[in-house]
């Protein structure tokens, strides 16, 4: 890290904010890869695939034209309409539709007959769910918005990312509510659907674009007896419909009665669809997932629901400490009557964080605008605000000179100017 870092590193702590060239570097690895490698119970094996033909063998490149072939003589070639998916006509042997022909071809292992038969099954289903135009139905389902399943950001290769949590479903009332007969079950299947089809209309459909989502599921607090028949119809419904759709499913807060949930499931899975699965232990989720600035607030991230109105997110600073080290992060330039607002994730770690204000003229004294204190594993991400009456810059420390461990934290900050009178 060169000079105009804003981080500086220090042993001990002292209140020379200079800039050091020890200087953490920027931390290249994503973060959900570090809190993975640190806390998985599985390691997943699946490589995803480009889509580009020329990197097919001759046997699946022979296999994806005899599938064209049976389509086109199962619909006829003047079957456009009802041959499609997502808008892109199968019979139209062009890129996109070969990405999603490879994508029946790869859960079936190539096997020809059998990719067709799952290929006309969900082209039935599509057209007897109506998928094609669930996006803009209105389901009545506001409450569940941004707090069951909801697509929100993207990792850092460009996959939406779609969150799932259901833990809400521990409250009596609501379970009923959304699954106390047959028919709510139903509807609340078609809504899942929809957010699901949602993230599936970010996607390119090209060779060597970003053509699957990330899947996180949030097990904190989920009643798993109760939603086990809805749990079972969820994975049953998106394996047989939406094959290859899914580059990764990440399970976090997972409690410790899981590997008894998982083999109740389980068998409902593919091997291809296990490889995918990165499961994380419980207490281990406060580390930022992906990109901090995509990621939600209650995950360790610095996303907030109001955010999203002002554009895309402002990009955020990743930063190691190392064990026995405090990092100060400087924002220097402030001017008085300015307005600055700073994001910093460090909850998970059991670091110290504290925020003064140091002005820039001699004799002025230093504010303490947030006191040292240890953050909680459980805690999100810190946001505040500071308006001084006089020019100077804010520092941002992380303490982590208790620990011996090298640790992750990232931070933005925004600096509004004073208006003119």
């Amino acid at each position: 890290m060169d000079a105009s870092s804003p981080i500086s590193l220090q042993q001990t702590p002292h209140q020379d904010y200079s800039v050091s060239e020890a200087s953490p570097k920027p931390y290249k690895k994503s973060l959900v890869t570090s809190l993975m490698e640190a806390a998985a119970l599985r390691t997943p094996s699946f490589k995803e695939d480009t889509y580009f033909i020329s990197h097919l063998k001759n046997s699946e490149k022979k296999a994806l034209q005899e599938l064209r072939d049976k389509l086109s003589v199962s619909y006829g070639s003047d079957a456009t309409s009802e041959c499609s998916m997502w808008g892109i006509p199968l019979l139209s042997n062009d890129e996109k539709a070969d990405v999603i022909l490879l994508k029946f071809l790869r859960a079936r292992d190539f096997r020809v007959q059998d990719s067709l038969h799952m290929l006309e099954k969900c082209l039935s289903w599509r057209k007897e769910f109506g998928a094609d135009d669930i996006v803009e139905e209105d389901l009545g389902f506001k409450e569940l918005e941004g707090v069951v399943a909801y697509m929100h950001g993207y990792d850092r290769e460009g996959h939406p990312v779609c969150y799932n949590a259901y833990g809400v479903f521990k409250d009596k009332e609501m379970y009923e509510r959304i699954f106390g007969d047959e028919e709510k079950l139903k509807k609340f299947l078609r809504w899942r659907v929809q957010v699901l089809e949602r993230g599936i209309s970010l996607l390119h459909f090209k060779p060597g674009g970003v053509n699957s989502i990330i899947q996180v599921t949030d097990l904190k607090d989920m009643p798993k007896r109760e939603l086990r028949v809805a749990s079972n119809q969820i994975l049953s419904l998106f394996q047989d419909n939406y094959p290859e759709m899914v580059a990764r499913k990440i399970f976090i807060n997972v409690p410790w009665y899981f590997s008894m949930l998982y083999s109740v499931f389980s068998p409902f899975l593919t091997q291809r669809t296990k490889s995918k699965f990165v499961i994380s232990k419980e207490g281990n989720v406060a580390e930022t997932l992906y990109k901090p600035e995509d990621v939600p607030a209650q995950y360790g991230g610095l996303s907030r629901p109001s955010d999203l109105q002002n554009g895309p997110p402002k990009p955020a600073s990743e930063f190691t400490v190392k064990g026995g080290e405090k990092v100060n992060i400087q924002i220097e330039g402030i001017e008085a009557g300015a307005t600055i607002t700073w994001d910093i994730a460090v909850g998970g770690w059991d670091l110290e964080y504290s925020a003064e204000f140091v002005p820039n003229a001699a004799g002025s004294y230093t504010i303490a605008v947030e006191k040292a204190r240890k953050i909680a594993p459980s805690e999100e991400a810190i946001r505040n605000s500071f308006t001084p009456r006089e020019a100077g810059k804010m520092v941002l420390s992380v303490d982590n000179t208790f620990s011996r461990k090298k640790k992750v934290a990232a931070y933005r900050y925004f600096v509004r100017k004073a208006a003119i009178a």
